[in-house]
């Protein structure tokens, strides 16, 4: 099987499900307990913490975990204070996560302006500079973009923001991208950036919310107090030392990796570039990870059911959208006709080869040849 849809989640490694089984079956003290095996657990805990934020440059911010990307998001959203009725920022092409989430604050009375984006998922800076005034109080940008692999300048668009209104909160999901480029994030100046394990071969079920030094936020999830009160539940903690250990793994082959991903999307992008009525919707910059096309010839339905049946798994599209929700970035994207309907996301991972690749190229020439006489 070859496996192209690591944006959706990856294989957990090796090092990964021995974490898991260490922390299950020998260390599974609660690290909330005040004896010695608890405080062990405790202190490794809060070491991995510090790896986390070490490797996203965080500075004197503080990671607080949570269940997921999808949790830290809500945290960022609806744990920040804002003043009734301002404005509230987020691009057109964000991740369900944040667009919903940005839905139910205008459904509560906040101003909310979708930014838009280009036609591989960029947010159109000029634009942004047109919706900023003095009473935006909070602005969500993606860092990576999930569906097309574009990077947005989060340090640019975050001055641009804090320019227009010190006291406004910026956040940014950082889900696809730390340890896939480049991330410093007191560099940045964000205030707050999203994070999951599963993007990075650690289990599902477990992510990170970093918070900059001197932001307040109010906790969504009442209980026991962990997390400075920010998220009670006792900590998944097999899951954040796997987390923390893949983050560093990735930070520290982000090179060689990329390397190989680069690799690996050029041989399937100079192929595609010589089909009939492709278009891509992943440009420059963008994450060596992520490839999406769309097709006028072949629906992204069959071309994943065609290509599965090869034993190749791609995407359409977030794994976390529904089909309503996949057309609305088709149409943020400017796309039309038949193309809306002809979305495929490749996206790579560490297990990748250049010789899948090539496979790749060889079964979607074979699907393509005997499908689009027809159309699909």
């Amino acid at each position: 099987m070859i496996y192209f849809d690591n944006a959706a989640t990856t294989r957990c490694s090796q090092e990964t499900i021995d974490t898991l089984i260490r922390y299950a079956d020998r260390q599974y003290f609660n690290p909330s307990s005040v004896y010695h095996e608890a405080v062990e657990v405790k202190i490794e805990l809060d070491a991995a913490r510090n790896r986390i934020l070490k490797a996203a440059g965080g500075g004197e911010g503080k990671i607080i975990f949570t269940s997921g990307g999808t949790e830290s998001d809500n945290l960022a959203v609806f744990g920040t204070r804002k003043p009734n009725k301002s404005k509230v920022i987020v691009s057109a092409a964000e991740h369900a996560a944040i667009y919903n989430s940005a839905m139910e604050l205008k459904r509560r009375g906040f101003e909310v302006c979708l930014c838009p984006v280009d036609g591989c998922g960029r947010v159109d800076e000029d634009a942004f500079r047109m919706l900023l005034d003095e009473t935006v109080s909070f602005v969500s940008i993606i860092h990576v973009n999930n569906e097309t692999g574009a990077i947005n300048d989060i340090r640019k668009l975050c001055a641009l923001t804090k320019a227009a209104n010190p006291s406004a909160i910026f956040h940014s999901d950082g889900v696809q991208a730390l340890g896939k480029i480049p991330v410093n994030l007191t560099d940045s100046g964000v205030d707050l950036y999203s994070l999951s394990a599963h993007k990075l071969n650690a289990p599902k079920g477990c992510g990170a919310l970093y918070v900059r030094k001197g932001v307040h936020l109010n906790p969504i999830v009442y209980g026991g107090g962990q997390e400075e009160g920010l998220r009670s539940s006792t900590e998944n903690v097999g899951a954040i030392i796997a987390f923390s250990d893949m983050v560093s793994y990735y930070t520290a082959n982000r090179i060689p990796l990329s390397t190989n991903m680069s690799a690996i999307k050029q041989i399937i992008k100079r192929f595609l570039s010589e089909a009939e009525g492709i278009r891509f919707l992943t440009g420059e910059p963008s994450s060596d990870y992520i490839l999406t096309f769309a097709s006028d010839k072949l629906r992204g339905e069959v071309t994943l059911h065609a290509l599965n049946r090869e034993g190749i798994l791609v995407g359409t599209g977030s794994a976390c959208s529904s089909a309503k929700a996949s057309r609305r970035i088709a149409e943020v994207l400017g796309l039309k006709g038949k193309y809306v309907d002809g979305i495929v996301r490749l996206s790579f991972g560490r297990y990748n080869t250049q010789e899948e690749a090539l496979a790749f190229c060889a079964a979607y020439k074979k699907i393509y040849e005997e499908l689009s006489r027809y159309g699909s």
